[in-house]
């Protein structure tokens, strides 16, 4: 704190509140006598062979939540993959970011598939950026599927990575029903920035039970919680 402000030239009291302020946004974490920005995600390939059964499980309970003539939006990341495993031979409309998703579903003439522009995150299959962000400004689905890297107590949706928060935001935007999708290794889970609370869902999706506080905050905002 002190270094900081030395650097800056304004007085610690200033830099507490401007990292009360950062900190709200989810840009970072507040530690004794500073702050630390957190890692990003783990390459897609690694993230996509850890517990393949709990995410298939999910998935086929949000994919029978759709039906057909339906748009879909599907954030990235692996969850959100095998779920468009499961639309194969559905009359859908599927939006995304997730390069992994198109790829599965290019073939599929059945869907109508809509891929977002922007900058990508090779490490991590996906398109970020203003002008994902401004696509999706263009666009509304009937369903968002939303990943997390984890909900803190209390229900706070999180994520590892500050680029992806904002593309995050701008797809609840979007959705009319906003679905999140989060097996039991994501509570708590791990996450600096934060992407919305619980009033911004509709539904969970979760293959474990809640932490009683979390479960009570997810009531209390009428969400809706499914366990498979």
């Amino acid at each position: 704190m002190t270094d900081l402000s030395e650097e800056l030239g304004v007085s610690p009291a200033t830099i507490r509140r401007d990292l009360v302020r950062l900190e709200e946004e989810g840009l970072l974490t507040r530690v004794h006598g500073g702050a630390v920005v957190e890692e990003g995600d783990q390459p897609f390939a690694e993230v996509a062979e850890v517990r393949v059964a709990e995410k298939d499980a999910i998935a086929e309970k949000a994919a029978s939540m759709v039906r057909d003539g339906q748009s879909v939006l599907l954030d990235i990341g692996t969850t959100a993959y095998r779920l468009a495993r499961q639309l194969h031979g559905r009359r859908l409309t599927v939006i995304t970011s997730n390069l992994v998703v198109y790829e599965e579903l290019a073939d599929d003439e059945g869907i109508e598939l809509v891929l977002l522009g922007g900058m990508v995150r090779r490490e991590y299959r996906s398109l970020v950026g203003f002008l994902t962000e401004d696509n999706l400004r263009q666009l509304h689905a009937d369903w968002l599927f939303l990943g997390t890297s984890g909900v803190r107590p209390g229900g706070q949706v999180m994520d590892t990575t500050v680029v992806e928060v904002p593309v995050k935001r701008a797809m609840i935007k979007a959705g009319d029903k906003v679905v999140l999708l989060a097996d039991s290794a994501k509570f708590p889970g791990t996450g600096m920035a934060r992407v919305c609370g619980p009033a911004e869902l509709d539904v969970i999706v979760t293959n474990g039970p809640l932490e009683q506080a979390t479960r009570s905050s997810f009531e209390e905002a009428g969400v809706e919680v499914v366990t498979v």
